[in-house]
């Protein structure tokens, strides 16, 4: 990357810290929301030049063992911090070897898997651990977020006794990068016109929005003439990210690791975060149902072919 390319990240990032700062300092109230809305809309344009910085390659060097080609019926990426036993669910569901050790950052490439599971070729990839500050550019962050923009499914590998902790800093590190887990794209159309000014006309009563905000976000966007249509209730951040247009919805299970590490009490309490599927890879316990898990949210449809004007059949495939 050229002198003049880090300069501009680094005051991309500057300009992201300031605002990201000068929104937690801003008392939130009805009166302060338009200015807090614009504020995000001005946020998500200059992470969104982050992010397209990188996709051309402008955000640093390329580690090893990044590029990995997609292969089989879905792409399974394993995200967590340092030493949560990412490596050796990888070994032990795919027979594949990936370095384990007892300490962090033993992964310091992309090793990728494959499991066989009811017919289909699931492509597991194993990231390196990420750190809080990823997305600003800390360790090999941005590398591990950007492939793991490119997974079908996303498995967000958490420690057992602190899944809570490292559960939030990794949802904020990979919503940074543009990353939606579990969610889907809003309904919402921006149709731009030459002339009329904007006008705004929803199907569901807003409760997050109103015309004020609205107005205030698509301005920051220079959006001046433009039909407006909402069809179902909304935050600002989802009207945000529909006018962004680049976001990733990507499903995600969030694996309790090392659970022989505590107590049937303590399982019963982090067992209430959803989409969780509690493990310990190192006795192999709960694989089958993690396969299970990853099956459910990965969504496949299964296709039968038939012969001409016979009924379809699982013999003919």
């Amino acid at each position: 990357m050229c002198i003049r390319d880090r300069s501009d990240t680094m005051s991309q990032l500057s300009k992201i810290a300031d605002i990201e700062a000068e929104i937690g300092r801003t008392q939130k109230n009805k009166a302060t929301m338009a200015h807090i809305c614009s504020l995000k809309a001005r946020l998500a344009q200059l992470k969104r030049d982050v992010i397209t910085n990188e996709s051309k390659g402008k955000g640093g060097p390329k580690g090893d063992g990044f590029d990995v080609q997609k292969t089989g019926d879905a792409r399974i990426g394993y995200i967590g911090f340092p030493s949560v036993g990412k490596s050796t669910l990888l070994n032990k569901m795919t027979n594949t070897f990936s370095e384990v050790g007892a300490y962090e950052f033993t992964t310091l490439t992309c090793v990728p898997g494959i499991v066989e599971y009811r017919g289909a070729k699931l492509q597991m990839l194993d990231l390196p651990g990420i750190i809080e500050g990823a997305k600003d550019g800390k360790g090999r962050g941005r590398q591990v977020i950007a492939v793991a923009r490119t997974c079908s499914l996303i498995l967000i590998v958490l420690d057992a006794a602190k899944p809570l902790q490292h559960k939030l800093i990794i949802e904020r590190e990979l919503e940074g990068f543009g990353i939606r887990l579990n969610s889907s794209p809003p309904h919402i159309e921006i149709i731009k016109k030459e002339r009329g000014g904007v006008t705004i006309s929803s199907t569901h009563k807003l409760t997050y929005l109103d015309d004020e905000t609205i107005r205030a976000i698509v301005s920051e966007y220079k959006i001046i003439n433009a039909d407006i249509r909402i069809k179902g209730d909304y935050t600002p951040d989802e009207l945000i990210d529909a006018i962004e247009g680049n976001r990733t919805y990507i499903p995600a299970v969030y694996v309790l690791n090392k659970i022989d590490q505590i107590s049937i009490e303590e399982l019963d309490i982090i067992a209430r975060i959803p989409h969780n599927c509690p493990i310990s890879a190192l006795d192999n316990w709960n694989l089958d149902g993690l396969l299970e898990t990853i099956w459910d949210h990965l969504n496949f449809i299964r296709v039968y072919t038939c012969l001409l004007y016979t009924s379809p059949s699982p013999r003919d495939s």
